[in-house]
């Protein structure tokens, strides 16, 4: 039975999640049909650019992405205190970049409300868009909209682009959140796309390497500032609002040793006394290799320490999160 999107989100015990969504049937979001050689990877674009666009909008931050053929992964930090610190009018303004504004809203902004109940009705309607500003429904939402108009209109075609609903994934700690995003970010190479992080375009680690991303018009002309990946602030984490607790120096270079190791050319292992990063984590060379390959194979619904699943399940009201044994041996 499908599960209601709020069981499988929990900000108590998360702020990150890893998101897929697929494309349904045989529809490409990017790469090259082999039946008719019809080339799709300008969407790849698009989907950069949309994401970019949406975490400007929401108090939502990309912490890893990689865009494939047919399907992406996200890796997404929810800022609930950035979102607290929104007035009534950024937050409105920030809505009506997406959606309309309410009749009555638009009163209440222009000072032509003149009862207290209509005050209070606006400034309702305004709290519940403050909190889809960090609903990550709402913006995978406004990501998968936006690119199945933008895609069957190409194709002159209708009906569903995407596979059913995103899947969601917790990631209770900081262990689990960096081995998620290694995944994510080795998509390309090992699917067989890029035979380096150098040539792995449309991805997080690329953007990283590169120092900068192209943006769409759109972006560009937001009325705030255009919000960049989630920053690695290393040992300084105390002192950051938010922001991955280790070096983006270490995680390129495992991240790269990694790459060479699980093409499909390449065979080899990793020394995980080489790697500050595998120390800090407690991961043998091994498991980190099995994990950057397999990580969204065996791990589903959370992942994190027996404690912090069984606090996860509670919290969902849930019996049993899938894959406690399993994760027990590398995630405690």
């Amino acid at each position: 039975m499908t599960q209601a999107r709020s069981s499988q989100v929990s900000l108590q015990d998360t702020c990150y999640y890893h998101l897929i969504s697929r494309c349904v049937r045989r529809a490409f979001l990017c790469g090259v049909d082999k039946y008719d050689h019809k080339s799709y990877e300008h969407r790849r674009q698009w989907m950069v650019d949309r994401i970019r666009f949406l975490s400007s909008i929401f108090a939502i931050d990309i912490a890893a992405y990689a865009v494939m053929s047919n399907h992406y992964h996200i890796v997404v930090h929810v800022n609930e205190a950035q979102v607290q610190g929104w007035s009534n009018e950024e937050v409105c303004q920030r809505w009506c970049q997406l959606y309309g504004l309410h009749p009555l809203v638009e009163r209440y902004l222009s000072g032509s409300c003149t009862t207290a109940a209509e005050i209070d009705k606006a400034s309702e309607v305004i709290e519940k868009w403050r909190q889809r500003l960090t609903d990550i429904s709402w913006f995978m939402r406004s990501l998968n909209e936006y690119i199945a108009r933008k895609a069957n209109k190409e194709d002159e075609c209708k009906g569903r682009f995407w596979e059913g609903r995103f899947k969601s994934q917790a990631l209770l700690d900081e262990k689990a959140l960096l081995v998620c995003m290694a995944y994510v970010d080795l998509n390309p190479i090992r699917a067989g796309m890029a035979n380096s992080i150098k040539t792995s375009q449309y991805t997080s680690i690329f953007e990283r390497a590169q120092g900068k991303s192209s943006y769409q018009d759109d972006v560009k002309t937001l009325p705030f500032s255009v919000k960049p990946l989630l920053g690695f602030i290393g040992s300084e984490h105390n002192n950051q609002p938010a922001g991955i607790a280790f070096s983006l120096l270490d995680y390129f270079s495992l991240i790269e040793a990694t790459g060479r190791v699980i093409r499909a050319d390449k065979t080899g292992s990793i020394d995980e006394s080489s790697f500050p990063l595998l120390l800090e984590l407690g991961i043998s060379g091994d498991d980190w290799v099995d994990l950057a390959q397999y990580f969204g194979k065996q791990y589903h619904q959370a992942v994190g320490t027996l404690a912090e699943l069984s606090q996860f399940a509670l919290h969902t009201n849930k019996q049993w999160i899938t894959g406690q044994r399993q994760q027990s041996a590398i995630f405690n």
